[in-house]
């Protein structure tokens, strides 16, 4: 289970406003959330844990 959802709320942010800032869908981001989506590419995660001010390993891999 990844940990975009705790890191983005510790960050106040809404999954409109991490679009936003990432260029990525807010569809996209809700599946990758909720674990219904796997594989994203390493751009998308690098653009997910940088907006989080966080490693990828940190988001995704712990």
């Amino acid at each position: 289970m990844n940990k975009m959802r705790e890191y983005r709320k510790e960050k106040n942010l809404t999954l409109r406003e991490l679009s936003r800032l990432t260029n990525i869908s807010e569809g996209y981001l809700c599946h990758l959330e909720r674990g219904s989506r796997s594989n994203p590419s390493m751009n998308v995660l690098n653009r997910i844990a940088t907006a989080l001010d966080k490693s990828v390993d940190e988001v995704f891999f712990n």
